[in-house]
C-alpha cells in the first residue's frame, strides 16, 4: 500500500481510506486532498512523488498546474466584484470595455461568457506564445473576433477565451490583470497557495506533470475542440515537456487565466472555504445571495459541437453534475482541470474540497469523484 502523510479529523477517516485506495486502483504518482468544514480544515493528505525524474517526494505545500481550475479563481473574483457593486454581470461587456462592442458582440454580457454562451470559444487569430504572454494582443484579437453563433443561443466551452475576456473586464475595473487582482484581493490576504502567474520563488515546490499510458489523444489540429484547448496550436496539449508545455516555468509565469493556475489542494479548497463559509473564522467572501446567483444553471446538455459530457454550468462554475462531477447538492459549485484536479465549495453543507495530482489520466478519471463520495459519506449523505 502506498504510504501517505497528513491527517483527518474524527469522522473523516473515510477520506484517508479513499485517498489510499486511489494509489491501489489507479496509476497515481503524486497527489493531495484537503477538505474544510465550517471553515476549518478537517482533512489534509498528501503522498507519492512530485518529480518522477528525481524521486522528489510530494510535500504538504507542493503545488501543481491545475489547468481549468483557474476558472474558479477568475469566477470568484468576478462574483466578488459583482457583490461589491463594481461589476454588473448582466450588463454588456462593452460597459467596461468599449472596444469589445463590434462585429456582433455589442450585446454580449459577462454572464454569457461565464455560461460559455458568448459564441467566442476560440479566436480566429493565431498568436505566438510571446503575444499570448503580453496580454494585449489577445485582447485586440478578442475585439476583432466575430461570434461563431448568435450569442446566447447555445453553449460551448470557452477554454482560454473565458479567462482573457473576463480577465480584461477585471483589469478595466480594477487596473489589475486577473492574476494580480486575485493575489491582491483574495489569494495574498488569505495566504492561499494558488496563482495565475506563478512567481519564480515558488518553482522549487512545483510538481511535474506526467501522462498516464493510453491517454486518449486530442482530435486533429483543425478540430474546433483542439483549437479551443491549444489556442490554435500555440499552447500544445498535453505537450508536457515541449517548449512552452505544461511543465515549462515560462508557461507557469504568464497569466493564462482560463487554464493556467498553479495551486495546492489546500490552496484550492481554501479558496472555496473562504467563498462559502469564511476561512478559519473569517468573514465569507461570497454572500448567500451571491452564491444563489452563481449556481443558477445557465448551460447544460449538447453544445455547439454536439457533445454532452454531463456538465452543468452556472456563472463561471461547474454545478453538481451527477454523471460528470458529482458534488454535494444544489448549492455546490467549483471547477475541474484536465489533469484530474477538482475543487468546489457548498454553503449549505459548509464544506469545501480540493484535489490535485500530477498523473494525467484523462477521460473517465474517477480519482477525485471517489474522494468526493467519501466526503459525502462522512457527512451522512
Amino acid at each position: 500500500m502506498q504510504q501517505y502523510q497528513g491527517w483527518t479529523d474524527e469522522g473523516f477517516g473515510a477520506v484517508a481510506d479513499a485517498f489510499a485506495g486511489n494509489y491501489r486502483d489507479f496509476p497515481e504518482l503524486g497527489s493531495a486532498v484537503t477538505v474544510f468544514a465550517a471553515g476549518r480544515k478537517v482533512a489534509e493528505l498528501w503522498g507519492g512523488v512530485a518529480d518522477e525524474r528525481t524521486g522528489r517526494a510530494w510535500e504538504a505545500d507542493t503545488v501543481v498546474p491545475v489547468f481549468s481550475c483557474a476558472k474558479g479563481l477568475v469566477a470568484v473574483s468576478a462574483h466578488l466584484l459583482a457583490q461589491q457593486g463594481r461589476l454588473d454581470l448582466d450588463a454588456p461587456v462593452s460597459r467596461y470595455w468599449p472596444e469589445f462592442a463590434r462585429h456582433g458582440k455589442e450585446a454580449i454580457t459577462c454572464r454569457a461568457v461565464l455560461g460559455h454562451r458568448a459564441g467566442l470559444p476560440v479566436l480566429d487569430a493565431v498568436l505566438g506564445f510571446e503575444e499570448i504572454a503580453a496580454w494585449t494582443p489577445v485582447v485586440r484579437a478578442i475585439e476583432e473576433q466575430r461570434p461563431l453563433w448568435e450569442p446566447g443561443t447555445t453553449h460551448e466551452y470557452h477554454g482560454h477565451v473565458f479567462g482573457f475576456l473576463l480577465g480584461e473586464v477585471i483589469r478595466r475595473i480594477t487596473g489589475r490583470t486577473p492574476g494580480a487582482y486575485f493575489r491582491e484581493a483574495i489569494g495574498g490576504p488569505l495566504g492561499l497557495d494558488a496563482w495565475i502567474g506563478l512567481p519564480s520563488s515558488e518553482l522549487g515546490r512545483t510538481a511535474r506533470l506526467v501522462e498516464a499510458e493510453g491517454r486518449r489523444p486530442m482530435p486533429g489540429p483543425e478540430h474546433l475542440l483542439t483549437r479551443i484547448v491549444t489556442m490554435n496550436g500555440t499552447l500544445v496539449f498535453p505537450g508536457l515537456d515541449a517548449p512552452h508545455g505544461w511543465n515549462d516555468p515560462d508557461l507557469h509565469a504568464i497569466e493564462l487565466p482560463g487554464a493556467g493556475a498553479v495551486a495546492s489542494a489546500t490552496g484550492l479548497a481554501g479558496l472555496y472555504a473562504a467563498a462559502v463559509t469564511g476561512l478559519d473564522g473569517g468573514e465569507r467572501l461570497l454572500s448567500p445571495a451571491t452564491v444563489t446567483d452563481a449556481v443558477r444553471e445557465l448551460s447544460s446538455g449538447p453544445g455547439f459541437l454536439g457533445f454532452d459530457l454531463g456538465a452543468r454550468w452556472g456563472s463561471g462554475v461547474v454545478l453538481d453534475s451527477p454523471s460528470f462531477r458529482p458534488m454535494l447538492g444544489s448549492r455546490s459549485f467549483g471547477n475541474d482541470g484536465a489533469g484530474g484536479q477538482f475543487a468546489f465549495g457548498d454553503d449549505e453543507f459548509g464544506v469545501s474540497f480540493g484535489y490535485v495530482a500530477n498523473r494525467m489520466i484523462g477521460h473517465g478519471d474517477a480519482r477525485a469523484n471517489r474522494l468526493v463520495d467519501a466526503v459525502r459519506g462522512c457527512l451522512g449523505g
